[in-house]
Parts: C-alpha cells; sequence; structure tokens
C-alpha cells in the first residue's frame, strides 16, 4: 500500500496537482488521497483506472493494484465500511455486546480480538489492535464527524481482559464523554421497552449526505444505502435516545461504575 501511494504521489506532482487539486477532479476527499499516499488505506480499482486516464500513465497504478498481494486480515465485506467510516460527517452507533470500535482502548480492544474463536495468533492479534487504534483518529481531526455512541448498560458491567483493563476502558470513555461534538449515552439494565432488541448498528453520513447504515452478523456484515431501510434504524436510534439516560446522567453512572473499582 505504501507503493501504491508514493506511485501516485510521483505521478500526481509530476502532473502538477496538490493532493487537494486532485481530489476535486474526482470528487472525492482530500483526506482519501492523503491516505492512499501515505500507505493507510488501499487504492481501489475503479479510481485506480479513472487515475491512470487522467494522469496519463498507461495502467501503472491499475497494474499496482492488480498485483496488490492478498491481505485476509481485514475482512472484504468490512473494507467498504471502513471508507465510509473515514470520510463520514457524522456517525450515529449503537452497540450492546460490547464498547463501540472508536471508543475501545488498546488493551480492550487486545481482549476483543483475543476473545475470537478460532483463536488469532499474536501477530494478526497486533496488527489488528494497532488498526483498530488507528481507527480513532478520525475523533481528533480538525473537523471531526459529529459522532453519537449509545451503549447498553450490559456492554460496560462486562469485563473484557480483567479488572485493570477494565477500569481504563471506562476511564476512557468517561474521557471521550467530554470531547466536543461527541456524545455518549448509556442505555440502562432493568428498562421494560427496548428499541434495540435486535442488535448493533451503526448510522453514517457522507460528505455528500448521503444516509448509510451498517451491521454485523457472526460471519458478514451489511452496508444498506436503500433509503427506507435506512429510515427503520434511524427510527430506532432515535427511540433508543430517549430511552437512554442523557449526556449528563451517563456520565454520573460512568463515574459510579469507576468508583466500584
Amino acid at each position: 500500500m505504501r507503493m501504491v501511494g508514493a506511485l501516485l504521489a510521483v505521478h500526481r506532482e509530476a502532473a502538477g496537482y496538490t493532493q487537494r487539486s486532485l481530489a476535486q477532479q474526482f470528487l472525492v476527499s482530500e483526506e482519501l488521497i492523503a491516505s492512499v499516499e501515505q500507505g493507510r488505506r488501499p487504492l481501489k480499482m475503479d479510481l485506480a483506472v479513472q487515475l491512470d486516464d487522467f494522469l496519463g500513465t498507461k495502467r501503472t497504478l491499475q497494474t499496482a493494484v492488480d498485483n496488490m498481494p492478498e491481505v485476509d486480515l481485514v475482512p472484504r465485506w468490512a473494507e467498504e465500511y471502513l471508507d465510509c467510516e473515514r470520510e463520514a460527517i457524522a456517525i450515529s452507533w449503537y452497540e450492546s455486546l460490547l464498547v463501540p470500535g472508536l471508543l475501545q482502548t488498546e488493551a480492550y480492544a487486545r481482549a476483543v480480538f483475543r476473545s475470537r474463536v478460532p483463536v488469532y495468533d499474536e501477530d494478526e492479534i497486533e496488527q489488528l489492535v494497532a488498526a483498530r487504534i488507528e481507527r480513532r483518529d478520525i475523533l481528533h481531526r480538525k473537523q471531526p464527524p459529529m459522532a453519537s455512541f449509545m451503549v447498553w448498560e450490559a456492554a460496560l458491567r462486562d469485563k473484557l481482559g480483567g479488572e485493570q483493563v477494565y477500569a481504563e476502558q471506562l476511564r476512557h470513555i468517561r474521557e471521550y464523554a467530554e470531547l466536543p461534538g461527541l456524545a455518549v449515552q448509556i442505555l440502562p439494565l432493568g428498562r421494560t421497552t427496548h428499541a434495540g432488541l435486535e442488535g448493533p448498528f451503526i448510522l453514517l453520513e457522507t460528505p455528500e449526505h448521503q444516509r448509510l447504515a451498517y451491521s454485523e452478523t457472526q460471519r458478514g456484515s451489511h452496508l444498506i444505502a436503500d433509503p427506507d431501510e435506512v429510515a427503520i434504524l434511524t427510527q430506532k436510534y432515535a427511540m433508543l435516545r430517549t430511552q437512554a439516560l442523557n449526556a449528563e446522567d451517563t456520565r454520573d453512572l460512568l463515574d459510579r461504575l469507576l468508583g466500584e473499582q
């Protein structure tokens, strides 16, 4: 990926384009071009074809992409979502099983991947942890997405990795709950109604103001663009927000949980 990115940077500069001006030619974000050039994300074949035609590079980028080694560490069915997550201007995430990935600490993420069956080897775990922690960068960009996280209290009661990892994770969520433009709400235990019983999901808004939804199963995932289906999940999320603790009460609960440690 770094080699392909370096090739793109060389050809872009030779053609007299900045990352921003090249991105404008293809109606993509400057961040996308920068990430490809820095080797942080793959160049997709459709964009490689367009770039070769535009820059006159005689299939150089297409050939490089076509000969990239297979990388199975991040499943192909997750790559499209990760692309959308990087570009999103708004993220709304409901999670009932564990701490949302963008809020995980390194130690907690390691405990999550060590829980996987069949097991990963240690090298795979460290690569996966590094990739997950890098995703948190979007919350610290100069212009981060508006982010809302709804977490069922049961997910915060599980102590993956042990007491020390658990306490560190709670402190981390408590710190993130103070970030501007980021909301954390806990859906408390003991409710008599629950709008999220069918499982976790994520809502995204793209820079073009398209609304998408994403949900995972045991062995795959669904990136949903159909407006009617996205609308249903948007309604679910709105109802969950009314059932959850508000931001202030959520912080109080986190403080109580930390006090129990």
